[in-house]
């Protein structure tokens, strides 16, 4: 069974609380600069961990220091609240890089 898409209004709210993050179609996307490559994959293996852990996965996207992450809940074809749920936690990873 998927997970019930966001309204508009609810992704709105959600967004507002998310400001590195945009929203383009089906998705929301944020890039992280790490301090090093090393850095910056072992946000990757945070970010892994965590995603395992909520059985819930980003696209993520790898160029040098730079990280890109992209979630969208596929079976649901669109935005849920496990989409906004991992968006905080990366964010709060990235903090701690």
């Amino acid at each position: 069974m998927s997970t019930p898409l966001l309204t508009d209004d609810e992704l709105a709210t959600a967004l507002k609380d998310l400001p590195d993050w945009t929203h383009t179609g089906d998705s929301i996307a944020r890039t992280v600069e790490a301090p090093t490559f090393l850095a910056g994959i072992e946000l990757v293996r945070k970010v892994a961990a965590a995603a395992e852990e909520a059985n819930h996965h980003p696209d993520i996207d790898i160029r040098w220091r730079r990280v890109g992450f992209t979630l969208s809940t596929h079976d649901s074809n669109g935005l849920t609240r496990l989409d906004v749920e991992l968006a905080h936690e990366i964010d709060r990873l990235a903090r701690q890089s």
